[in-house]
């Protein structure tokens, strides 16, 4: 078996799968998976095996890695913006458009959408509001490798989705990342947004490195490392 699932809560789950995990939420009325996996194929039955609760997914963006299991679905919930990337992966589906200040409601927990273009144009994050914690996808990492090269993703974007993200600080406790270190605390948002200036500032050395066939730049920042374009 590829993947491990963690129980996090009474109504939480995380499913780790080689390197990139996904989230399974139940409300007292529906339940909700946060992306699909990478190597799996079963998500949604991974899921039902956890609850007898009716069951949706959201994808935060749809790179590769955060899709695996999307065609158990006939539709799911992602931003728009994500659309012409998913498509071109040769996956199906009827996606439900999802966007900034929305909510979904599963039953007595609530969950707010919130904007974070940058690593792709339509990534996003899921603030679980009843438990102050803030699922962020790949955006936000501590111990991680973000990626940042490539014809889709933008830094001055990137950096305007952590101030806005600033402004939601009051809200969570902490942070559960798609990638790397489980939990990390809500001033790693702060660390990136400086460390990312740096970047563009020409203050932080870069390593050159190659990376699925293309050549990049390896930025450190001490907590986590940037890949941007060389």
């Amino acid at each position: 078996m590829s993947y491990e699932v963690i129980q996090m809560n009474q109504n939480t789950w995380r499913i780790e799968d080689m390197g990139v995990r996904f989230f399974l939420l139940t409300g007292t009325d529906k339940a909700l998976l946060i992306d699909s996996g990478m190597t799996v194929s079963n998500a949604k039955d991974i899921a039902a095996g956890l609850t007898d609760l009716p069951i949706s997914l959201l994808n935060t963006h749809a790179d590769r890695d955060h899709i695996g299991s999307n065609e158990q679905f006939e539709s799911f919930y992602m931003h728009p913006l994500e659309e012409s990337v998913y498509r071109r992966s040769g996956k199906r589906g009827s996606i439900i458009p999802i966007q900034e200040g929305d909510t979904l409601d599963l039953g007595q927990r609530k969950l707010l959408i919130i904007e974070l273009p940058g690593h792709t144009p339509g990534s996003i994050a899921v603030l679980d509001t009843e438990n102050r914690v803030l699922i962020s996808g790949d955006p936000i990492q501590q111990r991680g490798r973000i990626y940042m090269f490539g014809s889709h993703r933008n830094m001055e974007q990137y950096i305007q989705s952590l101030e806005h993200l600033e402004t939601h600080m009051p809200q969570f406790d902490e942070i559960w990342p798609s990638h790397a270190d489980l939990p990390i605390p809500p001033d790693t948002i702060q660390k990136l947004h400086d460390g990312t200036k740096e970047i563009l500032a020409g203050n932080v050395q870069g390593e050159p490195e190659e990376l699925h066939g293309q050549s990049i730049v390896a930025y450190d920042l001490g907590f986590c490392t940037m890949l941007c374009d060389k």
